[in-house]
């Protein structure tokens, strides 16, 4: 295939070239042609000191195949922000570049267009993405399979590890690290490890993990640890969309609101929440006045002690104010 697409990309090569970009001796070069021509390349040979290799006038490459929508996505997959995260960046421009001198005319185009129109913002609105200095000697041991050990801030305390990375996932503009621990995968945040430090040891890769599979079980795992609890609220239909546009994905996806209103408009809705009434109640006070806890006793108690609390203290502010304008 190198060979296919330099030829491809600069016309008429000769066998150094070819071995001079190709990596390999010129031996080779002249039984991977054969081959080539074998299998039914028009692959020609001019003679002479000007001469070298050459594809028949006319033959494109199309990559095994690569249809339009393909070569699409081969390059709206190239994020430049991620790639440079991980040092990767001249690569992956260097592989595109290769990648579109191997395309016909009419695919270049189409793939031109979607890096034109097209770009990825991995962090979440007024977020900035994480730059981890650790990140990519941790990427680098995940590529060769050699362990790593690291000194990591947890929210409780810090810890030294020392694991097998499986893999790197980058999410919200954070990067985490599927990271193996006495035969037990876990996730750390990579923003968190103070030191790093690569060993020159291998691991056994287990043979059935799927990083995706692992990620999207450990979220799930996460965001249903985070809300156990479910709260019957009464929403005004401001309140309804109030809850759409402020919930989280999880939090939004397994809210349940009945169809049916009360004569006023307001609908009962079952919202998973936080594990305390504490956590509970600020996520809900979000919804100010448009909603009303009615069940559990104990988080609805909580509603009603907080709001009371922030009356008194904004009436004392106000009460304050109106005796230093006096005074003035």
């Amino acid at each position: 295939m190198s060979i296919l697409t330099t030829l491809q990309a600069r016309g008429q090569v000769t066998a150094p070239e070819l071995a001079e970009a190709c990596e390999v001796s010129v031996r080779t070069i002249y039984r991977d042609i054969d081959a080539l021509a074998a299998s039914g390349v028009p692959v020609y040979a001019d003679r002479g000191a000007e001469g070298g290799y050459r594809l028949l006038d006319g033959y494109r490459v199309r990559l095994n195949g690569l249809s339009r929508n393909e070569a699409e996505a081969l390059f709206l997959a190239g994020l430049p922000g991620p790639a440079a995260a991980l040092g990767l960046d001249a690569a992956m421009i260097a592989a595109q570049n290769k990648l579109m001198a191997a395309l016909p005319v009419n695919l270049r185009e189409d793939a031109g267009r979607m890096q034109e129109r097209f770009h990825l913002d991995a962090p979440g609105w007024f977020g900035e993405a994480e730059e981890p200095r650790h990140l990519r000697a941790i990427a680098g041991a995940a590529l060769r399979g050699t362990l790593i050990k690291i000194r990591y801030q947890s929210w409780r305390a810090e810890k030294q590890r020392r694991l097998a990375p499986l893999g790197l996932v980058l999410k919200g503009g954070s990067w985490y690290l599927a990271g193996q621990v006495d035969g037990s995968v876990r996730t750390y945040r990579v923003a968190r490890v103070l030191d790093c430090t690569a060993l020159d040891e291998r691991f056994d890769r287990p043979a059935d993990f799927d990083l995706a599979a692992y990620w999207r079980d450990a979220t799930l795992r996460l965001e249903a640890e985070m809300h156990p609890n479910v709260a019957i609220v009464r929403l005004s239909p401001f309140g309804v969309k109030l809850l759409d546009a402020l919930s989280q994905p999880y939090v939004k996806a397994r809210t349940q609101i009945e169809d049916v209103a009360d004569a006023d408009g307001w609908r009962i809705a079952r919202v998973p929440t936080g594990k305390t009434s504490w956590h509970a109640a600020s996520e809900l006070l979000r919804l100010g006045s448009e909603a009303e806890v009615l069940e559990p006793a104990d988080l609805r108690d909580k509603m009603a002690e907080m709001t009371q609390a922030m009356a008194a203290r904004y009436r004392a502010s106000s009460h304050a104010a109106k005796r230093m304008a006096r005074k003035a």
